[in-house]
């Protein structure tokens, strides 16, 4: 059972120490979200093949990896596809419910993983410290470089790491040879109207430990930076740009000098996506007769939507780090967690124009007044296929005091280094409401009933009729299996809601 085993040993692990019918009910019902009645469900399943189709005519195949990711979107969450059954062991009320775990397109996995991720940076990495958001973004022709070739991406992080990192270093006056920095970045590839962006956002501790101060007995003392000014921006990001410029000319990327620098010829991927993904970072359709020319937008009256305070800006590169939480403000951290790490795609502000185009509004409008973007159906699938990150590329990169080797992560981190809980370990509740919980327990990966209670405070290891613990019955993938059962239910007339209380039965006779 290759797609469950995980999923079973996590909701076990989670409902085995559930209580008994005493328990509390839970303050909202589990109900599986029935991805096939979505928008964006739709508008990938009826435009899916066309889109395939017109790639085959012009004689651009997709890559395997992108058809794999929407054709495994068209399966994710769907109960026709495989599911757990879950019975109640005090009324046998039975349930189904299944655990979306993919990479790509799926809202529901994006939200699983956006609040798994801001978990684990809040409690297990960052853990009660001031943290500081810098965000850089680059030129389309970097962009371009990066979303095709993400193996260039590590090398350029790490001299924007380095870059930093001195900087924070001279500003708590300490030795740079001597100062440990911490930070942890996510690559988005993605910008708010749904077009190809890659850039960074690096949550960095705001300060530097000093390597030299050894203290035998307790946690090195973290010393502060000041926020950096506009011109201080400007200068780093000027910094930036002429190191990574330099770097990617030797590596035979970028050619020319000064001003007319420009991609070389080697810069572009082999997989047959560098169309598709030009089009996404300008703006453009990318199939059709229509092919070249700017998308349709919406516009109001210009406004000044922005990032908090002044970014640094030098051709092309922008650094931006006006967004900070201080140590004692966790939910704050956890919110800009949530941020940075959120999927790609929000259904709520996907919609349809009476013209029959697919409408996207975005989430802050532009300077220029512009509210919503709009592209014909087949063309909103090919938006989607630029987005699809390219196997085995890493988008969450831990530098300095947090990278896995580093000398002061055990010291720094509540998870430590390389200490795993023990097999028989009790689960916990993730819940932010529970009783705190004990470092051991913390380590603990947190389970998908745990995700729910947490950001949606649904509690599945109780029962939604009389508050007794339930259990899993079978993880159920046989077609044969699955269409009986589904008929089962759809003769019970609550396949709706994928719940149904079994009717009464008559005691056994007696010996």
């Amino acid at each position: 059972m290759p797609r469950f085993a995980a999923t079973v040993s996590q909701l076990q692990d989670a409902v085995a120490h559930a209580t008994s019918p005493a328990a509390h009910l839970p303050t909202a019902r589990y109900a599986p979200h029935r991805p096939e009645r979505t928008l964006l469900y739709s508008l990938v399943q009826a435009h899916w093949p066309d889109f395939l189709a017109r790639r085959e005519v012009e004689d651009r195949p997709l890559p395997e990896y992108v058809r794999e990711e929407f054709e495994t979107y068209l399966r994710c969450g769907v109960l026709e596809h495989g599911f757990l059954r879950v019975v109640c062991e005090h009324c046998r009320a039975e349930r189904l419910a299944y655990s979306c775990k993919k990479r790509g397109l799926c809202p529901s996995c994006g939200a699983r993983r956006m609040a798994e991720s801001a978990r684990h940076l809040v409690d297990e990495v960052f853990g009660p410290r001031p943290v500081r958001q810098w965000v850089l973004s680059f030129p389309y022709p970097l962009r371009f470089l990066f979303a095709g070739k993400p193996d260039a991406i590590g090398p350029v992080l790490g001299i924007v790491h380095r870059v930093i990192a001195s900087w924070l270093a001279d500003q708590a006056g300490v030795d740079r040879a001597s100062a440990q920095c911490g930070a942890v970045t996510l690559i988005q590839r993605f910008g708010s109207a749904l077009n190809l962006n890659v850039h960074f956002h690096m949550l960095w501790l705001d300060g530097v430990y000093d390597a030299n101060v050894e203290p035998p007995r307790r946690k090195p003392r973290l010393r502060r930076a000041h926020a950096p000014t506009s011109a201080q921006l400007t200068q780093l990001a000027n910094t930036i740009a002429h190191r990574v410029c330099r770097h990617l000319s030797r590596r035979g990327w970028l050619e020319g000098e000064d001003e007319s620098v420009f991609l070389s010829d080697s810069a572009g991927s082999d997989d047959g996506m560098d169309g598709l993904r030009m089009s996404s970072m300008t703006y453009r359709i990318a199939t059709g007769r229509d092919a070249g020319r700017k998308v349709v937008t919406l516009q109001t009256l210009p406004g000044a939507g922005s990032l908090e305070g002044e970014a640094g800006k030098v051709g092309g590169f922008s650094l931006h780090a006006g967004v900070a939480a201080e140590a004692h403000e966790s939910h704050k951290l956890e919110k800009l967690c949530r941020y940075i790490t959120r999927p790609a795609i929000s259904e709520q502000r996907l919609s349809i124009s009476p013209q029959g185009r697919v409408r996207y509004q975005l989430k802050t409008p532009w300077r220029n007044g512009t509210t919503h973007v709009e592209w014909d159906a087949v063309d909103f699938i090919a938006k989607l296929a630029a987005l699809v990150p390219p196997p085995r590329a890493h988008l969450t990169r831990f530098h300095g005091v947090f990278a896995p080797n580093a000398n002061l992560r055990a010291q720094l981190t509540p998870s430590g280094r390389g200490r795993r809980p023990a097999g028989d370990a009790a689960p916990v509740d993730a819940s932010a409401h529970d009783e705190p919980r004990s470092p051991e327990q913390k380590r603990r990966a947190m389970s998908w009933a745990q995700r729910l209670k947490r950001v949606f405070s649904i509690d599945v290891t109780t029962c939604a009729h009389c508050g007794g613990a339930v259990r899993i019955v079978a993880s159920i993938e046989e077609p044969t299996a699955i269409r009986a059962i589904l008929a089962h239910f759809e003769k019970h007339g609550a396949l709706e809601q994928a719940h149904y209380r079994p009717a009464a039965r008559a005691p056994p006779p007696a010996a």
